[in-house]
């Protein structure tokens, strides 16, 4: 029986993804609502929760690393000049309610809370769909609204200071394995060619599955890729690469990711296919 703390994703009858609302977690790990496990149609699990590389790593979920200096990442903040540190820092996503709850999907409200205020207000809407025999979608949009009185400014490692680490938006921390996943999009190969590009989707693969991550909006695909494959498998669409993200009192961003979760490894015109039907539904 599935409790009023949790939602359970299907696909024609089959459990694939597993939605906790409100995990008991310390500060530190700035606790919010994540997918897991995660699992492919015939049962492979495709996300880790508090891996010992990276104990705030949680499922599938979204998570900022600055919200107007507040951390809704986990773990330390990087501070310019300092490098990686340990403040007293942490924000947390509160669940409010769902408005809507099907074996499908939901749609849920959030609110983002540090020292004591609300600063964002969440909508979340979260679909699985069939794909075929051995792949599903999971389509994921998050609206964040700025509740504030002034304006509010996101940030991650990069705008402050460290290159190369952009990460702050959707996250998936993938399934560690013995070997690296590999890592390609539609005319591009390996981590250090696909970090930091912008593409219509990215791969990951493992050994008997593979994620297909899709920008499904402009704005999303505006967005450059964060991707982790040798240090740790984990795929982010990064909110703040080069500057700031901006949102004015009452302004919203909106971002939409589907990701394809396949068994096997199709390859690049299978995984185009897969795009564009889980895209188009």
């Amino acid at each position: 029986m599935t409790s009023p703390e949790t939602a359970v994703l299907r696909v024609a009858g089959r459990p694939v993804g597993r939605y906790v609302t409100r995990p008991e977690l310390p500060a530190r790990l700035s606790p919010r609502p994540y997918l897991h496990p995660v699992t492919t149609l015939a049962g492979t699990a495709v996300t880790e929760l508090g891996p010992a590389d990276h104990a705030h790593h949680l499922g599938v979920g979204v998570a900022v690393p600055d919200v107007e200096g507040h951390n809704f990442w986990g773990g330390r903040t990087f501070v310019r000049d300092r490098g990686p540190t340990e403040l007293d820092n942490h924000g947390a996503q509160r669940h409010t309610a769902f408005q809507l709850r099907d074996p499908d999907g939901f749609v849920e409200e959030l609110r983002w809370v540090a020292a004591g205020a609300e600063l964002l207000r969440e909508r979340r809407t979260v679909a699985a769909t069939g794909l075929t025999g051995s792949a599903w979608a999971l389509d994921f949009t998050f609206s964040l609204t700025n509740v504030t009185p002034g304006p509010l400014t996101l940030g991650s490692p990069a705008t402050n200071g460290r290159p190369g680490a952009a990460y702050g938006g959707f996250f998936w921390r993938a399934r560690k394995e013995a070997a690296a996943p590999d890592v390609f999009t539609a005319d591009r190969e390996g981590e250090r060619a696909v970090h930091g590009s912008r593409a219509d989707w990215l791969a990951l693969a493992g050994a008997d599955w593979t994620l297909v991550f899709a920008g499904a909006t402009e704005d999303t695909r505006r967005d450059p890729w964060f991707v982790r494959a040798a240090e740790y498998p984990g795929v982010g669409s990064s909110l703040a690469s080069e500057q700031r993200l901006r949102v004015a009192p009452g302004g919203t961003v909106v971002r939409r990711i589907v990701t394809v979760v396949a068994d096997g490894r199709p390859d690049r015109d299978a995984v185009a296919a897969l795009v564009r039907k889980a895209v188009s539904q």
